[in-house]
């Protein structure tokens, strides 16, 4: 049987069974959707998905979480894209513009540092050194700085802008504290500039989510990330997310609803209805890291009972459980 077209099938089918509670008012209606480039490829994928039979127009831009949330918080999107949970001056922007948000967990992600595929001296990092290499203050600028058995090479760093919930999350699971970063290195928000920048650089490394990884592993290499010193390195991949053993660079992706829109607006809500019951195999497809299935059942829930408010209290959070942040969302 060709798994490929069944998927098709069946998404297919839920989307004809949306289509018809939405088709009323598809032809000028439009849901705006912007935030963070990682979390892009799965929201794109959704949303050609609904379009192609519910005809409603979704527009999806990829200007990073914290101006994705700058644009939220002002009430111009319906959904923002995170790659990390809002924090508390966005929460404060969004309160004194009266707007409540639906916080849904959708996906996994694995942070991947990588380095030029002609880099043969890395064999695995500790977290310490990432630290030593990423730290606000650094003065590492040359391999043989991280460790005296590396070759006496510029080390050229990569890595997202300060608006990307990457950059956050990043800073948060290594240096400690959110933004928390050395700012001598090469920012961008579109992953394939960093992609292009380590692949043209024997000394380059840079750090992005796993899929640009999966998509440009032949000329890249991922290292692999020890926990603490003499702790197993472990690589990123889907199974290492997947089971919790990627750490600390394991991370929720999110999408985040206007609640008033998902209330008044039908097309919201079909589009958020729509987008988790397929997560599960648009994630995969896009190669990210789907929820368990239990996690998916508790965030449709959570979206039915329309609970506005997040479970993170304005501050990052790294390791914790799907259930347990939803359970905090009263």
């Amino acid at each position: 049987m060709n798994t490929k077209l069944t998927k098709s099938v069946r998404i297919a089918a839920l989307v004809a069974a949306t289509f018809a509670t939405v088709h009323a008012f598809a032809a000028d209606k439009i849901i705006k959707i912007d935030g963070s480039s990682t979390v892009y490829p799965i929201t794109e994928a959704v949303a050609e998905e609904f379009q192609k039979s519910t005809k409603i127009k979704v527009t999806v831009g990829e200007s990073g979480t914290g101006s994705g949330f700058k644009k939220f918080c002002r009430g111009e999107t319906d959904i923002s894209d995170a790659s990390r949970p809002i924090l508390q001056k966005e929460i404060d922007a969004c309160k004194e513009a009266g707007i409540q948000y639906i916080e849904l967990p959708v996906a996994f992600d694995g942070l991947t540092v990588v380095v030029n595929d002609k880099n043969n001296w890395v064999k695995s990092l500790t977290v310490d050194e990432l630290k030593k290499i990423w730290g606000p203050g650094s003065s590492v600028k040359n391999w043989k700085d991280v460790n005296p058995a590396y070759p006496d090479k510029k080390l050229s760093l990569y890595g997202p802008g300060t608006a990307s919930g990457t950059f956050d999350y990043f800073s948060e699971a290594i240096n400690g504290k959110a933004k928390a970063h050395r700012t001598d290195y090469t920012p961008s928000e579109d992953d394939n500039v960093l992609v292009q920048g380590v692949s043209g650089s024997e000394g380059g490394m840079a750090y992005f989510g796993l899929a640009y990884y999966e998509e440009n592993k032949d000329k890249l290499r991922a290292i692999p990330i020890s926990a603490k010193a003499g702790g197993p390195a472990v690589e990123p991949s889907f199974d290492t997310v997947k089971n919790g053993t990627y750490i600390p660079l394991s991370r929720p992706l999110f999408i985040y609803v206007n609640a008033t829109a998902a209330a008044f607006k039908p097309e919201v809500k079909a589009f958020v209805n729509f987008y988790l019951e397929n997560a599960p195999a648009l994630v995969k497809e896009v190669k990210y890291v789907p929820l368990p299935t239990e996690d998916y059942t508790a965030v449709k829930e959570h979206f039915k009972a329309m609970k506005p408010g997040t479970g993170f209290g304005g501050k990052n959070e790294v390791g914790i459980k799907i259930t347990d942040l939803l359970s905090r969302i009263k």
